[in-house]
């Protein structure tokens, strides 16, 4: 199953132009910690004609190649993008396995949702359309108003490394429904099939500078994105240390951000569930995507009554988990995306050991994988709530448990973090988990499951996970600006102020 990286350059006003200062990044497989292929290393200087190539293309003809054009014709380069991806897909997993690490059935999966982001977002476009002029009901007769939405510009979008082309989608196919045009800088770690993006794009005939791919390292690329001042929007998912960093960025210009961050996001089994159903969901909850995803549900609350037998069986299905190299049919867990990630995660690890913490399972690497950054499923118990491991993110399969006795000590507990992305209750009793749902302080509750995500519902979170909400109707209007047109229709002087008199 070998497969080769394309050497890519920067992607620029819909042309593969070399980084000014012809700087390259290797890629590093995971699994095997070879080098195998290299990225562009833009900088400050390609970030400037990027933004410049997008300016242009907003403004083309006034506008009516791209930004004030119907819906429909953005919709019909959006289905376009959707059956590139589809004819590549097998092609795109592979590289997306190599590249980050995660098993290839989940690259595939990922392939799927990405056709279906762009998909979803080509009907967006055209419902836009219809949606112009939207009248608003007013008091006086004498007035009409309507509301115009409109594309808030050139947008920024900055996406992480656990999801490469997956989360780029999210952005670029609602940017683009919306009629802004976009610089994508995704992460330094896993950037290869955002570059296959750019090549879908330019095969399809996207306007030249719609879209514009600079690859690069954060400091050198991402931050001259990020506060640049022709940028009208930055949107950005990552830890929330960056996050942060792009706030103070887009103040300095009174920029409008959203944000998507970090999360420490806790799953509360009540003691009336099915063991096994609720423990594949905890399993898959904090180890699928090798357990690097911003809503992992990493801290587990377990009801006291069946915490001993709960954990017991799911340390039977962790050790059931096939760990292997992404390519290999079955595996189930693959590699973590870098060496400094690994040794991250092995850290908190450590840490959790030294502070008094039981590893009931896992905690190393697997005795059977001799390279690459392999970390086995990890559950670790005997955790207060003030160790690293239950306050901070780890992103990596990691989970950490504690007991609770009631519903109000297990919603303290639920609620006692800085972030609020993700949350998940498992119980039999519906009132029980209507009630959760609306306590729990996070942008997203999952009942009886764990990690479900789909293109037509809103993705985001609130506290130090960030704000703005990507997906569904709610990501069409992350890039859209309200305008408010208001008509005087009366033949009637307003007669607010006495007429002067005629000369």
């Amino acid at each position: 199953m070998a497969i080769s990286i394309p050497r890519r350059e920067l992607f620029i006003d819909g042309e593969w132009k070399p980084p000014l200062l012809n700087n390259r990044i290797p890629i590093i497989n995971p699994s095997t910690e070879l080098i195998i292929g290299d990225i562009p290393g833009g900088t400050k200087e390609d970030v400037e004609l990027a933004v410049e190539a997008a300016r242009r293309a907003l403004n083309r003809n006034n506008g009516r190649d791209w930004s004030t054009a119907s819906g429909s014709l953005r919709a019909n380069y959006l289905r376009a993008i959707a059956a590139k991806i589809t004819e590549r897909k097998d092609e795109l997993a592979k590289l997306e396995a190599i590249d980050n690490g995660k098993p290839l059935d989940e690259a595939a999966a990922d392939m799927d949702d990405v056709i279906a982001s762009f998909s979803y977002y080509a009907e967006l476009a055209e419902g836009l359309d219809a949606k112009q002029k939207a009248p608003v009901s007013l008091p006086m007769e004498n007035f009409k108003s309507y509301v115009i939405k409109e594309p808030i510009g050139v947008v920024a979008l900055i996406t992480p490394w656990n999801y490469p082309m997956l989360m780029a989608s999210w952005k670029v196919a609602a940017a683009l429904a919306a009629g802004c045009t976009a610089v994508l800088k995704p992460s330094e770690l896993a950037s290869v099939t955002c570059l296959e993006l750019a090549d879908i794009c330019k095969e399809v005939g996207l306007p030249a500078g719609v879209l514009n791919v600079i690859t690069g390292l954060g400091t050198e690329a991402g931050a001259p994105l990020a506060s640049h001042p022709h940028i009208d929007k930055i949107s950005f998912t990552g830890s929330s240390a960056t996050g942060s960093k792009i706030m103070q960025a887009a103040a300095q210009q009174v920029k409008p951000v959203s944000l998507e961050l970090g999360g420490k996001s806790p799953i509360i089994v009540f003691d009336d569930v099915d063991i096994d159903k609720v423990a594949e969901w905890t399993i898959l909850g904090c180890f699928f995507t090798n357990g690097q995803i911003c809503s992992a549900t990493s801290r587990l609350l377990v009801h006291e009554n069946i915490a001993t037998k709960f954990l017991n069986r799911l340390v039977e299905w962790a050790k059931n988990i096939k760990v292997s190299d992404p390519l290999e049919d079955g595996c189930k867990l693959g590699a973590i995306v870098s060496e400094g990630q690994y040794q991250k995660v092995l850290k908190f690890i450590s840490t959790a050991k030294s502070e008094g913490a039981t590893i009931l399972t896992g905690g190393s690497r697997p005795e059977h994988l001799k390279k690459g950054y392999f970390v086995e499923p990890t559950i670790i118990t005997d955790v207060s709530t003030s160790m690293q491991i239950w306050r901070e993110e780890v992103f990596g399969p990691v989970l950490c448990a504690k007991t609770f006795s009631t519903e109000e000590e297990a919603i303290e507990l639920a609620n006692d973090t800085h972030y609020g992305l993700g949350s998940a209750v498992m119980s039999n009793d519906p009132e029980r988990c209507e009630r959760i749902s609306k306590a729990i302080q996070a942008g997203i509750v999952w009942i009886n499951c764990s990690q479900p995500t789909f293109i037509q519902a809103p993705w985001g979170g609130i506290k130090r996970s960030g704000f703005g909400r990507e997906l569904g109707e709610w990501g069409l209007d992350n890039f859209l600006s309200v305008k408010q047109v208001t008509k005087y229709i009366s033949d009637e002087q307003w007669g607010w102020y006495k007429r002067p008199s005629k000369m």
